[in-house]
């Protein structure tokens, strides 16, 4: 790890948390890696304190898990997990559209068409990277307006998860265009005010991520890859 830089503003937890999250997203940090606070603390340049605060929500994410006498580890990725994930996120973000259509259709309608411009600019520019911050924008736009406690929580956690399986995928131009394509299907159904389509393309969109995901974290062949 290279030394952490944190600046007036941030508490260094955040600071810390976020830094040591990326790491692990991206894969600098490998699955199944021991995590140990003294050496981290060292190689960021920081306390042993804010670290510790860092693994401890890590660990509430399932990214680390602790093993006594041992420390904290990476989890591992697994295949299954990124399947169920992916049926499990149709299945919740299905229903985020239709009550966000039923509560803000009008608002919904302008701040996804923002969300998607916004992309298509930054992509046109070269800037790929940034698509990993708006899409998850895209999908918390709905959960929001869904006015949810709960369904936006359960959404926010599904998406972190799955975040660390599609991290590599979603750093693709050819990928992040596709996922863009996605997400205009889904605004125009939305725009019909049709829940059916929206359902449908909310399939589609995760069902070509989870293409994307299994192609480059599995290496696998994914021509016959359908959440079921």
């Amino acid at each position: 790890m290279k030394k952490l830089r944190i600046n007036k503003g941030n508490t260094a937890r955040k600071r810390v948390y976020n830094y040591i999250r990326e790491q692990i997203l991206s894969g600098v940090i490998a699955p199944n890696e021991r995590l140990l606070e003294t050496k981290i603390a060292k190689q960021i340049g920081t306390s042993r304190t804010p670290v510790r605060e860092a693994l401890h929500s890590l660990e509430l994410e399932k990214l680390i898990k602790s093993i006594p006498s041992v420390g904290y580890t990476v989890e591992p990725i697994s295949e299954d997990e990124v399947k169920q994930i992916c049926e499990i996120r149709r299945v919740i973000e299905g229903l985020a559209a239709r009550w966000a259509m039923e509560k803000a259709q009008t608002k919904l309608v302008k701040d996804l068409g923002k969300n998607i411009a916004t992309a298509e600019n930054k992509v046109s520019t070269g800037d790929v990277k940034v698509f990993v911050d708006l899409d998850a924008q895209f999908h918390e736009i709905i959960a929001k307006l869904s006015r949810s406690g709960h369904l936006l929580e359960l959404s926010r956690f599904l998406r972190r998860q799955m975040l660390r399986y599609r991290i590599q995928s979603i750093y693709s131009k050819d990928n992040v265009l596709r996922a863009i394509k996605g997400h205009k299907q889904i605004l125009k159904a939305i725009e019909g005010a049709d829940i059916d389509a929206v359902e449908k393309a909310m399939r589609h969109h995760l069902e070509q991520s989870l293409k994307d995901i299994l192609r480059f974290a599995f290496k696998e062949d994914t021509g016959k890859d359908k959440i079921q």
